[in-house]
């Protein structure tokens, strides 16, 4: 299971700034996600920057158990 990690909104929303998360790849853990904090998370992730392992990540992008999947809602200034 990828470690998920969230910031800002994202944090905020879920109530928690990691988790650990099952899925084969960024979109599997994303929507894991979605299911386990809900409505709210999945507002914020809408307009959020996903990234893993310390790069911009696409939804098909494979993930592994040593992964780390991070949600970066934009910080100032974004638009939805």
């Amino acid at each position: 299971m990828a470690t998920l990690r969230l910031f800002a909104a994202a944090r905020e929303a879920a109530g928690t700034s990691r988790g650990v998360v099952g899925g084969a790849t960024v979109g599997e853990v994303l929507d894991a996600a979605v299911d386990q904090f809900g409505a709210a998370f999945a507002a914020v992730l809408a307009s959020s920057r996903v990234w893993c392992n310390g790069e911009p990540a696409e939804r098909s992008d494979p993930v592994v158990d040593t992964d780390e999947v991070a949600v970066l809602p934009p910080v100032s200034g974004g638009a939805a």
